[in-house]
């Protein structure tokens, strides 16, 4: 029996189901001098994302500290807390609160070039980053900077939300194909997820990327460190990385289009860099 649903109503039903998770909007942070004003949508409570993410931090540090990779050079980790200890006072200027969050910083030894900060300021960099790069203390800055970005503006949270929608509208919308067009349910939920993913959730990472970037670069400044130090960062970076898929495939910005962008953003908060160097 043939339906009167067609394929492109079906893909207006799938797509309207995922839009329905972006109807309660808010704003995690002030925007800065660069100007990060986009709304986000949460679909998760902050609480419930940081009590998940201090349980998986604390596990974190266990793992290496059985392994005997945790903050193993002392004079290592002195720096790269004294770095976070320049940047966290400065994300007041972006959330009033995160001063006071119960910030961690540690250091695992591991070849991998890696840093990240997860929700409520668990900091994690690996030797591996600061040794093969062989980082300033105004590149390490930057790597770091980057990385609370993403905890200020609590896109862990975000990005948790989006999964949690694309899965609903996947199951719904895998419902729809086998009930209209006889398609396997599997398959189906499988075929809107991935509408989903390339529709929503790698242009939302990428945009991510960008705002922890932009943010970045004047938390750094505000700290002391000198923005444009991300850009010589990026583009070592750049020069490690071979291969890489084509921009809109990835969930990570271009290393060509984020140096321009960095160069952009470096030079507008420079002024801030210079005043903080002045500052007692």
């Amino acid at each position: 029996m043939r339906h009167s649903l067609d394929i492109r109503s079906f893909w207006y039903v799938a797509l309207a189901v995922m839009l329905m998770v972006g109807c309660a909007t808010t704003r995690t942070t002030a925007a800065g001098k660069v100007g990060v004003e986009r709304e986000q949508t949460m679909l998760v409570s902050s609480a419930e994302v940081n009590r998940a993410a201090a349980k998986a931090y604390q596990e974190t540090l266990r793992e290496a500290q059985g392994k005997n990779l945790l903050n193993r050079d002392l004079r290592q980790v002195a720096r790269v807390r004294q770095i976070a200890g320049r940047l966290t006072p400065a994300t007041a200027v972006f959330r009033s609160d995160a001063p006071s969050w119960r910030w961690e910083v540690n250091v695992i030894s591991s070849r991998e070039l890696n840093a990240w900060c997860m929700p409520g300021g668990k900091v994690a960099v690996y030797t591996g980053l600061i040794e093969q790069l062989q980082l300033t203390d105004d590149e390490l800055a930057a790597v770091m900077a980057h990385e609370i970005a993403h905890a200020l503006r609590e896109h862990g949270r975000e990005k948790a939300g989006q999964a949690a929608g694309v899965s609903a509208a996947a199951a719904i919308g895998g419902a729809l194909l086998g009930a209209y067009f006889g398609v396997d349910a599997g398959l189906g939920q499988s075929m809107v997820g991935t509408v989903g993913d390339f529709a929503f959730m790698r242009p939302n990472s990428r945009q991510m990327e960008q705002e922890a970037d932009r943010i970045g670069v004047e938390l750094a400044a505000r700290g002391g460190y000198d923005p444009s130090a991300a850009v010589d960062l990026w583009e070592k970076m750049g020069r490690t990385v071979s291969g890489q898929p084509p921009q809109w495939l990835s969930t990570h910005p271009s290393h060509e289009s984020r140096v321009a962008d960095l160069r952009v953003y470096a030079e507008r908060v420079q002024p801030l860099f210079v005043a903080a160097r002045r500052s007692p």
